[in-house]
């Protein structure tokens, strides 16, 4: 790829944003991939292979602004552009209502709502000058409700209406706007093991493939908003 791509994904050292930095390095993009231990960061950008050139590990904890202010300048230090956020950080909790402790409450808007926004806000003058894409991973928790998903779900709902805004906000600098809902995918979330039983569910990379492709899409065309979810049942 001539003139390559620059990619940041939050959460990026394991789980679906580890598959959508993959997906995309093997098309020649260039990815910064962050998470909250520098360590795991550094392990998952070691794992890519390819040309550790196009790789970038960031310690950076979405729920601090800081944090990923100093994450985009790194990026742009290094690459001088940013055309593509995947804010893909995330985490759930699940309990009945009255047995949802506080941190665990704050713990989930912290990341999955105000991490986004930290992200964004972080990108926005970089996107801007790219004329470039910003993604949210939001999941179909964010359009159907469920016992136990009190956080979760205010999370996740919260997202796809934070994104859908921010995509009415962003289309006059030209910048594309869109939220991806997965529903059950392999990963490691909510301390999951990925096991060949997953095998019916979504994998990493097909969410990777999905970004990919909506990278490719004709500029006059925007999926602002995209469900997905396995083909078959378990």
């Amino acid at each position: 790829m001539e003139n390559k791509k620059t990619v940041y994904i939050t959460g990026g050292s394991k789980g679906i944003g580890k598959g959508i930095a993959d997906y995309l390095l093997n098309k020649g993009y260039r990815v910064a991939i962050s998470s909250r231990n520098i360590k795991d960061a550094e392990a998952a950008a070691k794992s890519f292979g390819g040309n550790p050139e196009d790789v970038l590990a960031l310690q950076s904890d979405v729920r601090k602004p800081e944090d990923e202010t100093n994450a985009i300048a790194s990026i742009i230090k290094k690459w001088g552009q940013l055309d593509v956020l995947v804010a893909n950080a995330g985490l759930g909790v699940f309990a009945p209502i009255d047995q949802m402790k506080h941190e665990d409450w704050n713990a989930q808007i912290d990341t999955n709502v105000t991490g986004v926004f930290n992200s964004v806000k972080a990108s926005l003058d970089a996107v801007k000058e790219s004329k470039g894409y910003i993604f949210t991973i939001a999941s179909l928790a964010g359009t159907n409700f469920f016992a136990n998903g009190t956080a979760y779900n205010a999370s996740k709902f919260a997202v796809v209406g934070f994104t859908q805004a921010l995509m009415l906000d962003m289309r006059p600098y030209q910048v594309k706007v869109s939220t991806i809902m997965p529903g059950s995918v392999t990963s490691h979330f909510n301390n999951h093991t990925p096991s060949e039983e997953d095998a019916w569910k979504i994998q990493p990379e097909d969410i990777g493939q999905l970004v990919y492709d909506m990278l490719q899409m004709n500029p006059r065309v925007l999926p602002s908003k995209v469900e997905v979810r396995p083909s078959n049942t378990k």
